[in-house]
């Protein structure tokens, strides 16, 4: 069951209707009696933790951890989004590969394990290949003909290229939108505003997806629509009073969320 809330780009008081295009069966907007740009809906998908799962590290790193395996990896990657943020609030920008690979430093240091050089350049290089999620594959190709789909990262576009194309996704989406080219990275709000023109959706209804609470809030934040996918009811949203548009369990739940939620603004 989805939970929603009102959405932004649509305004405020007018009829809404929800059609589809009659060539594509794209979702529509008509706002009175108007058609909003003709233009699909933009989904804009965070990739690390939306689409493919950095957890799946763990098995890898079994190896060199035994039993800590799984909460090494899940320290490594909150110190990855640590020093992502402290770069963008710093304006001390490095791409998000080195942050990741500052991290798994850190990670060792405060996990006492030694790892040579050589499997640390491994450990980097398996991290273009984690695990999509179960539901990824069937949401997307149900939203696919009705939608616009974009990948939108704080990580190198070649990364995220390797990483969906890895994860067998790439072909769902029509194109990669990465912070790196802004130097910065999510949440800040420029971020958001060039995923958006990189999109061409500036002037039509753009969503963020993501399962990341900070990336909703960023979006948000920066006067977008945003769903977040809660996959586990032990993921707890930040109480910030900043909420997402619309909250699913499932990826494959989103489709008909929005459907729902758009007739309803």
């Amino acid at each position: 069951m989805a939970k929603w809330s009102s959405a932004s780009e649509v305004p405020r008081g007018r009829r809404i209707l929800l059609t589809r295009g009659s060539s594509d069966g794209a979702i529509e907007i008509r706002v009175d009696d108007k058609l909003l740009k003709g233009m699909k809906i933009t989904l804009a998908f965070d990739v690390y933790g939306t689409l493919v799962d950095p957890s799946g590290m763990a098995k890898h790193l079994a190896e060199d951890l035994g039993i800590e395996a799984a909460s090494f990896a899940d320290f490594w990657r909150e110190k990855q989004l640590e020093y992502s943020f402290r770069r963008a609030l710093m304006q001390n920008y490095a791409d998000f590969s080195i942050c990741t690979s500052d991290a798994l430093n850190f990670t060792c240091r405060r996990f006492k394990v030694s790892i040579s050089s050589e499997r640390q350049v491994e450990l980097l290089g398996l991290y273009q290949h984690l695990p999509r999620f179960d539901d990824v594959t069937p949401a997307l190709q149900s939203l696919q003909t009705a939608f616009r789909l974009f990948a939108f990262s704080n990580g190198k576009r070649s990364e995220i290229d390797a990483v969906l194309a890895n994860a067998n996704i790439l072909d769902y989406f029509e194109g990669l939108v990465t912070a790196d080219d802004v130097r910065s990275f999510k949440p800040n709000p420029a971020v958001y505003s060039h995923a958006r023109r990189a999109t061409g959706a500036w002037s039509s209804p753009f969503w963020l997806v993501s399962s990341n609470p900070w990336d909703v809030i960023g979006a948000r934040s920066a006067g977008l629509s945003s769903a977040w996918v809660q996959r586990s009811e032990e993921k707890i949203y930040d109480p910030w009073g900043i909420e997402p548009n619309v909250t699913v369990r499932s990826l494959i739940d989103l489709h008909a969320a929005l459907e729902t939620g758009l007739r309803h603004l």
